[in-house]
């Protein structure tokens, strides 16, 4: 009976057996399936939230553009805003420089300049009476003359004379790169050696 029970009784039933299998792959291919939407969704969301970034920091793609109107502006339209922000800061920080560097070379030559009167001012306390009565009105004109005529020679050959737009500039650009103050300090030690080596 057991045999033919056996033979003919209820066996392992394969069908439910493929199912569950089946099930499970399929389950599995769902997870691996929103898995992938999930990721593919976080790195959506992040380069959506890179760009509106970009869009809240450069003031360029703030600005209200005509030609585009109240339309949402573009991803190429912000990565260009910002490449041209970002290459007008990289202008904006090398001009900076320089005018650090020209202050820089200025505050030099002032502590240079502040240098020399506190010496001519301890050499008059130190010796009030030396050099009174011996230099005249006319040594004082040679002075100024002298710083005038080194003045006039680089004046003279900077400035064009073309229109008086030409002269206007040519006078600023030579007061900038000739009247600093290193440069004049230069010109009046030049004379006042000079005019000392002219007296004794």
């Amino acid at each position: 009976v057991d045999a033919a029970y056996g033979d003919n009784g209820p066996e392992p039933d394969d069908e439910d057996s493929d199912y569950t299998q089946e099930h499970y792959k399929e389950s599995y291919k769902d997870q691996r399936r929103r898995a992938h939407t999930q990721a593919e969704q976080k790195r959506r969301d992040a380069i959506k939230k890179g760009y509106d970034d970009l869009q809240a920091i450069v003031p360029t793609c703030q600005q209200q553009d005509f030609s585009i109107g109240s339309q949402k502006l573009s991803k190429a339209i912000i990565l260009q805003k910002t490449i041209d922000y970002i290459q007008f800061l990289h202008k904006e920080k090398k001009k900076q420089e320089e005018e650090v560097s020209t202050l820089r070379k200025d505050v030099m030559a002032l502590k240079i300049m502040k240098v020399n009167y506190e010496q001519i001012v301890k050499a008059h306390q130190d010796n009030p009476n030396e050099g009174k009565d011996q230099v005249s009105d006319q040594v004082k004109f040679n002075v100024f003359q002298g710083i005038m005529d080194s003045l006039f020679e680089s004046f003279n050959a900077s400035i064009s004379v073309t229109s008086f737009q030409e002269l206007s500039a040519c006078v600023f650009s030579w007061i900038e790169e000739h009247c600093k103050p290193h440069t004049l300090r230069d010109i009046v030690i030049g004379v006042l050696h000079q005019v000392k080596s002219q007296l004794y």
